[in-house]
């Protein structure tokens, strides 16, 4: 079996804050080959886009930090590469959409020049042939009359716009991982579909593996062939998408999934249905399981210890659960 092309073992980062520090993320891992697709669900402040700066290396610090684990990409830790390394990997063979475009994009600069800065950096293309990618890229995406608006500044572009421009950045110089934070997040219907498309033909093109960050349950199920969900700064359960979507084993993921939207209607009488109670602080380390108090089958071992990670199917399908750990275990 070849190694992984993204590897990340027991990811863990914390945050100083004036009530004490937050535990943000707690011993993630997952992996990726050549190709491959990982979908990441989960309610806001799960930790879903902190796991994808801290693969990144963008983790604010002070006040945030990685306290342990490893990001291997390509059989080399991330974690261990200086700085000026780091960058030459960074926007180059491991490329990020986004969430937040306005943030992201710099006001004083044109997103053309934005653009060809990453393909000049990494590519060492001269000025003029950076400005043809950018074109190339801003056309890609869909953004009409590409040639003129390359020269335009990101406060003269939509919303939508911008986060278009986003994407046609990260995919510029071909990464071999792609991480999509809500990659169409602003944009409507169809050009939805087309940047889903987009980067679909990225990945059969070059082999680009793609971690897509979403709360689309739909998206998931389009187009990625793993999911991971996430909870309280964990991952709870990881399997393939026909796993997980048609026989969840961890409560909150089925949880998740009966409150998606269109499986209940108002033509039918019936409300969506919804997962009580709240995400528990992550300024306190959770005794045992962060889901114990809004989860309907709690045990009383639930509250008191984490239960260890349950391996199915060939190492294929896991899961963090009492009701799945092995007896010897639980008992």
């Amino acid at each position: 079996m070849n190694p992984p092309l993204l590897d990340v073992q027991d990811l863990s980062v914390e945050f100083d804050t004036r009530r004490g520090v937050a535990h943000v993320l707690q011993s993630i891992s997952f992996s990726l080959g050549r190709g491959d697709t990982l979908g990441v669900v989960g309610e806001s402040g799960c930790g879903k886009s902190m796991t994808a700066l801290a693969v990144m290396r963008l983790i604010p610090n002070p006040p945030g930090r990685i306290t342990a684990g490893s990001v291997r990409f390509e059989g080399r830790d991330l974690m261990g590469l200086s700085d000026p390394e780091m960058r030459a990997v960074r926007g180059n063979r491991v490329s990020m959409i986004f969430q937040e475009p306005m943030t992201s994009l710099n006001p004083v600069f044109t997103v053309g020049e934005q653009i060809a800065e990453a393909v000049r950096l990494h590519r060492g293309l001269d000025r003029r042939a950076a400005h043809e990618r950018a074109v190339q890229m801003l056309e890609s995406v869909g953004i009409p009359a590409a040639r003129r608006r390359v020269d335009e500044y990101p406060h003269q572009f939509s919303g939508g716009m911008r986060q278009r421009v986003m994407i046609a950045m990260a995919l510029a110089c071909d990464p071999a991982v792609l991480i999509a934070d809500e990659p169409t997040t602003a944009l409507d219907v169809t050009v939805q579909a087309q940047i889903f498309d987009l980067i679909a033909d990225l990945r059969e093109r070059t082999g680009t593996a793609v971690i897509l960050i979403t709360h689309d349950m739909g998206a998931i199920a389009e187009m990625t062939d793993r999911v991971a969900v996430m909870y309280a700064g964990r991952i709870v359960e990881e399997g393939t998408v026909a796993e997980v979507l048609q026989r969840p084993l961890h409560p909150y993921t089925q949880g998740l999934i009966a409150c998606a939207p269109g499986r209940r209607t108002a033509r039918s009488g019936e409300v969506l249905e919804e997962i009580p109670g709240t995400v528990p602080s992550l300024l306190e380390r959770q005794a045992g399981c962060g889901f114990a108090d809004r989860c309907r089958h709690v045990m009383p071992r639930c509250r008191i210890a984490l239960p260890a990670e349950s391996v199915f199917d060939d190492g294929r399908r896991r899961v963090t659960c009492w009701l799945h750990a092995p007896q010897e275990a639980a008992a």
